[in-house]
């Protein structure tokens, strides 16, 4: 009798949530030759191709849409069953704070495990601009957070990954003497590296539509209205990215961290704290 490896079926579902296998991968702490090896003896132990190639992306096809729901709800048993033969039981509220677009990007997925395994821990997210999240103003606000960090002040937060920072929407097409700018407000840190790394390479700039919400930008990017920046984990699948243009620089990176605002007694906070960090590296 076959049996479904339940590695194989999450690493499927983490490549179609994020939007490619190098981007799976680094979720799930394995190289890209890994993802695709487990998605290969999938496909073997099933005897059906589940991908295509759609341009430069690997999306499902016909036999992969069909697997897809069937894998999310045999790992929501898997789960349910580890669960409730856990001799650790989790209550409590946790008032979780985050960046847009973590929260409408790679944190859904990660939070849905969560809830799945701790299902008597109430969770409230709220999504703000890091700078906003990190004010002191709003400490009392959160219990955690999950927030970008510059380098200048790694050494106040404790950053425990850093993610590579990109050029997103139509690159190809930029041209010209000015870059149009899609970006978050003022205060931004995307918006803020972009606008320091085309100054440092002597290129004119300007805002030509700011919105706080990461689905904002995005429809502003699929119009054509400009370019914007972001972590490279965040990218939404169904936008391009680069790291760098013949018209464009290299950006760095940003270092991530979280931030427990509680007491460590709060067993809640620091396994949600632990559970988060596990899955974005």
């Amino acid at each position: 009798m076959k049996n479904i490896p339940t590695d194989s079926l999450r690493t499927l579902i983490t490549v179609v949530e994020v939007g490619g296998f190098a981007k799976a991968g680094e979720l799930l702490g394995l190289s890209q030759p890994a993802v695709s090896l487990q998605i290969k003896r999938l496909e073997e132990l099933l005897g059906n191709k589940l991908f295509k190639k759609q341009g430069q992306r690997q999306v499902l096809n016909q036999h992969g849409e069909i697997l897809l729901p069937l894998a999310k709800e045999m790992l929501k048993v898997n789960d349910s069953i580890l669960q409730t033969f856990s001799s650790e039981v989790l209550t409590g509220k946790v008032r979780l704070g985050i960046p847009s677009e973590f929260a409408a990007t790679i944190l859904p997925a990660i939070i849905g495990d969560f809830v799945s395994l701790y299902p008597d821990v109430s969770l409230e997210v709220k999504s703000e601009l890091s700078k906003q999240l990190l004010h002191s103003d709003n400490r009392d606000q959160f219990d955690l957070v999950l927030s970008l960090i510059e380098q200048a002040d790694q050494s106040k937060y404790p950053v425990f990954m850093d993610d590579e920072l990109v050029w997103v929407g139509e690159i190809s097409k930029v041209k010209g003497d000015v870059i149009n700018l899609v970006a978050a407000p003022e205060g931004c840190i995307y918006r803020r590296r972009a606008i320091a790394a085309l100054e440092a390479a002597g290129l004119k700039w300007r805002v030509v539509y700011t919105n706080a919400d990461l689905a904002g930008i995005t429809a502003a990017l699929k119009e054509g209205l400009g370019i914007t920046v972001l972590a490279k984990q965040t990218v939404p699948m169904e936008l391009a990215y680069a790291k760098s243009s013949a018209m464009l620089p290299e950006l760095g990176s940003v270092g991530i961290s979280l931030i427990k605002q509680v007491e460590e007694s709060q067993q809640a906070v620091t396994k949600l704290a632990e559970f988060i960090a596990l899955r974005l590296k």
